[in-house]
């Protein structure tokens, strides 16, 4: 075979190698892609799973909570790594979650969460509604911004 014919099959190869990842998934698709890496999120949080955490997580992320404060990748990270944290309950409120997908590469979360467990300031039992802004990254989907409510009065 000569050169030219390698090469030639050897960049065809590729190609169909390199389809499935240049090709975009379609909205349904997407949006159900992101539904579970957001359900996934929650559960590594619940269980202080850092590693999880950290593949999920943009290297820019950053989370706006209700109070006025914002956190880093980094210090979500450190909080799981050192159990800042007990959760009992980390948990979308069933039939709560909504995805929607702002043109090809962003997909915000809406849900209702379920928090409870033991802090820094003690026990904790507590509802909030929740952003997560997801963007389409070249290793896939990251979670890349989050906002959370304060917490919702008592039922």
């Amino acid at each position: 075979m000569s050169p030219i014919h390698r090469a030639r099959g050897l960049a065809v190869a590729l190609g169909v190698l390199l389809m499935p990842a240049l090709a975009h998934a379609t909205p349904d698709q997407d949006r159900a892609a992101v539904a579970v890496l957001d359900t996934e999120y929650q559960a590594a949080v619940e269980r202080n799973d850092a590693e999880a955490m950290a593949r999920i997580l943009h290297p820019d992320m950053i989370l706006v909570v209700g109070r006025g404060e914002v956190f880093t990748r980094e210090d979500l990270l450190r909080s799981a790594r050192e159990q800042q944290f007990v959760y009992e309950q980390q948990v979308e409120d069933e039939g709560t979650q909504t995805v929607r997908l702002y043109g090809d590469d962003t997909a915000i979360v809406t849900a209702l969460l379920w928090l409870k467990g033991t802090g820094p300031n003690g026990p904790f039992d507590r509802r909030l509604w929740f952003s997560d802004t997801y963007v389409r990254t070249p290793e896939g989907w990251r979670y890349a911004f989050g906002q959370a409510s304060l917490s919702l009065p008592p039922q």
